[in-house]
């Protein structure tokens, strides 16, 4: 008797050889999604980095624009206040000058007056000094004027 019978129940070694394909296949379609993922994480970090570039260069040209008018700006002021400086030292000048043109003018007046005073009747003018005394005729009258600069 002991002779073999049909089979009654499935294969044993197919079901096994199936149950490895399909987790091969499980394990290939991880591989897969991971290495996906991994291309896509380096493509979206390409895109990040190349969208923070364009940042930074737009946000650098801008800084180079806003220092540029900063020293325009500096310039401009420094030159106003220089030009305002000038002005102020030319008026100062001026008024000094018209101050010692008055200034001469009236010690050119008071010595006419004086000098028309003492005229004797010989039209000579005498000046002590203080060792002698000096005749001068009055159409040989001579003036100094010393101009003196700041």
């Amino acid at each position: 008797m002991g002779g073999k019978c049909c089979k009654s129940g499935p294969d044993e070694d197919a079901l096994e050889r199936e149950r490895q394909k399909y987790i091969l296949a499980q394990l290939r379609h991880k591989k897969r999604v991971k290495a996906a993922r991994k291309i896509q994480a380096w493509w979206r970090g390409t895109l990040v980095r190349r969208t923070l570039l364009v940042a930074a260069l737009r946000a650098w040209m801008i800084q180079c624009w806003w220092r540029t008018l900063r020293q325009r700006q500096m310039h401009e002021q420094l030159h106003n206040l220089l030009k305002a400086y000038i002005t102020q030292e030319k008026a100062a000048v001026k008024l000094q000058s018209w101050l010692r043109m008055h200034l001469c003018q009236q010690h050119y007046a008071q010595m006419k007056n004086t000098i028309c005073t003492i005229q004797d009747p010989k039209s000579c003018l005498t000046f002590e000094t203080s060792d002698h005394s000096q005749v001068v005729s009055s159409n040989q009258l001579e003036f100094h004027i010393e101009i003196l600069s700041a």
